[in-house]
């Protein structure tokens, strides 16, 4: 279900902005692969890890847009983080299976993360 799955992923990220890490572990599928410019993991545990590090460098993450299709929703967002309030415009591809996120494929310019 297409709107369930936008639903789904406006959630996982407004979780971010509450710093909600019990809504963030409940949308994530057990099977989760996440693939972003500076790496990859595979595991609901391994991608939680990283979640708890990011968690601490974000400050806000604003939905500019949101597309979906079948099993797979897009976003475009503003990500907001570190002491000066740097922004970084991001996309994430996300798949989903029975309304959890199965896959998250981000889109942005990882050179000003390589001092994080």
């Amino acid at each position: 279900m297409n709107e369930n799955n936008i639903e789904t992923a406006v959630a996982y990220y407004d979780a971010y902005n509450k710093k909600d890490f019990a809504s963030i572990t409940r949308l994530l599928h057990p099977d989760i692969h996440f693939v972003a410019p500076m790496g990859e993991s595979t595991g609901k545990e391994a991608v939680l890890e990283a979640v708890k590090r990011f968690l601490t460098v974000i400050k806000k993450i604003e939905i500019r847009e949101k597309f979906g299709y079948d099993d797979k929703v897009m976003l475009v967002y503003d990500l907001i983080y570190g002491e000066s309030s740097t922004l970084c415009r991001t996309a994430v591809l996300m798949n989903f299976e029975n309304n959890l996120i199965l896959k998250l494929e981000l889109f942005y310019d990882a050179r000003p993360f390589g001092n994080l």
